[in-house]
């Protein structure tokens, strides 16, 4: 049974209220005066307190206060006659739960009662009942989708209701939607990934259908790119910028395979595929085998990009790693005269392979939904969150995206391959690949997709769905040390169709 403290000193008039909520199954622990609460509230911890704002002795509001003190999670709300603003204020400053003007009636008592007692459990029953009605249509977009506007909307959709089931006990029956999504996506994307090439919004077709027409309209252009970044990340940040920025365009793009940075980042900031880079700007591409950073020359192929396209715009290049440089980079935005500023945000990054290699990290994120809860409190905590607001404040207008997503990996599958093969667990490339699992897109002839030959008889090989490779030597211990980390490379909804999003300054 529920427990409600009320407080007031005539509750004697207010038995009419205590019988009408005793018949709704509550107990109700009545006081007179502030004083009396308090006692109350230290033998107790009421589930909600109705507290009368003027009463003689401990006001009200003194009253509220101490609560707060000895019981800060309880609900409190406040009941008055008074209706002015300087006593609102205060009482929302003491974080009241909720405000009600006398003379209420039984039913603003019950709303009351509803919203902060009973809003988890009422919420996650309709969420629940909602989703049980919506399951056959989910099922019935995977079986059918032909095109890729389908599958776009088939991952927003198992992206809310993944996030709206969190902490359901229906959780397991969105999981095997993915599932099953997933293993109809691959084969898609294995029968359809060639064509598509030309007519998509691919990742080196990003800056000319996002940034080039802001700049074009003489738009401040902030273009950020943080690193692994999925649709429900996105998702999940995207209310604390609404603060200072207006959404005004969301779009989902492909990234090219792999879905790693070396292949996908580069081809952003080149406008090229892979295999164009190395042929045009040899010198700026670095081969799978060699010991340089694979995305060293980001900023030179931004330049070329430009000339390419005979642009004039002069441009600022940061790569963030550190908060320390952060907080450089938001001085520095202020006195940036050039029309287009590109930042790149590692974090989401290193915190996939910290999570992989650390165990703490691995509890703190063990499933989609902490990984998201990770995500969002390292944005509202950080100096990007600043940088961004800052670059709201300064009339940038803002577009958000990433190089690829990542996917939670599950199974692990062996692989034979020779001693200079890469060793990204999620695609393979190199001689004589041979595999024991069926469920992989291998790719003969890579030129054909715009990727480079290290040898003449090297191929590409990628997981799909859930899966890793893992070589025969030792698998049992790399198979367990990978299983259930966050990993990219390969082919899932949640590497391949990622946000691209454009938002205004809202001042």
């Amino acid at each position: 049974m529920r427990q409600i403290l009320w407080v007031d000193d005539e509750i004697d008039l207010l038995q009419p209220y205590i019988i009408y909520l005793s018949n709704k199954d509550y107990e109700v622990i009545t006081a007179s005066n502030g004083e009396d609460a308090l006692d109350i509230i230290e033998e107790t911890s009421p589930d909600i307190v109705f507290l009368d704002e003027n009463m003689p002795g401990l006001s009200g509001l003194e009253t509220l206060q101490e609560i707060k003190r000895l019981r800060p999670e309880v609900p409190v709300v406040m009941i008055t006659k008074s209706e002015e603003e300087h006593i609102m204020e205060q009482a929302i400053g003491e974080k009241i739960a909720d405000y009600l003007i006398k003379p209420v009636n039984p039913s603003q008592i019950l709303l009351c009662l509803k919203k902060h007692i009973h809003q988890q459990t009422i919420v996650s029953e309709h969420t629940q009942e909602n989703y049980r009605q919506e399951w056959s249509d989910i099922s019935y977009m995977i079986d059918t989708a032909s095109t890729l506007d389908e599958w776009k909307a088939v991952e927003r959709t198992l992206s809310h209701w993944d996030m709206e089931l969190e902490q359901s006990p229906m959780r397991g029956m969105i999981e095997d939607q993915r599932i099953q999504a997933n293993a109809a996506f691959s084969k898609w994307i294995q029968k359809n990934y060639e064509t598509m090439m030309e007519n998509t919004v691919m990742s080196h077709h990003v800056m000319k259908h996002s940034v080039f027409p802001l700049l074009d309209k003489g738009e401040k252009v902030l273009f950020c790119v943080i690193d692994n970044f999925r649709y429900d990340q996105w998702k999940t940040i995207q209310p604390l910028l609404s603060e200072f920025y207006t959404l005004q365009d969301e779009e989902q793009y492909i990234s090219i395979l792999p879905t790693a940075t070396q292949y996908a980042r580069n081809a952003i900031f080149s406008g090229l595929l892979p295999l164009q880079i190395q042929e045009m700007y040899p010198s700026l591409w670095v081969e799978e085998g060699d010991e340089d950073s694979k995305n060293a020359h980001e900023k030179e192929l931004v330049q070329t990009l430009l000339d390419r396209y005979r642009r004039r715009e002069s441009f600022n290049y940061w790569k963030i790693n550190e908060s320390d440089f952060c907080e450089r980079v938001i001085g520095q935005l202020k006195g940036a005269n050039a029309p287009l500023n590109i930042v790149v945000l590692n974090f989401i990054d290193m915190l996939s392979h910290s999570r992989t290699e650390s165990k703490m990290m691995r509890e703190l994120a063990n499933d989609e939904s902490a990984y998201r809860s990770l995500t969002l409190s390292w944005f509202r905590h950080s100096p990007t969150y600043t940088l961004l607001k800052r670059a709201a404040e300064l009339g940038f207008t803002l577009v958000l995206t990433t190089d690829h997503g990542t996917t939670r990996v599950k199974n692990a599958v062996q692989i034979i391959a020779d001693k200079n093969t890469n060793t990204n667990i999620r695609y393979k490339v190199g001689k004589a690949l041979n595999c024991s699992s069926k469920n992989v897109m291998v790719v003969e002839q890579p030129k054909k997709i715009g990727l480079p030959c290290p040898n003449v008889s090297s191929s590409y090989m990628f997981c799909t769905g859930n899966d890793f490779f893992a070589y025969p030597n030792q698998f049992n211990y790399y198979a367990q040390y990978y299983r259930n980390t966050f990993q990219h490379g390969g082919i899932s909804l949640e590497e391949m169709i990622i946000p691209l999003v454009t938002l205004t300054p809202k001042h």
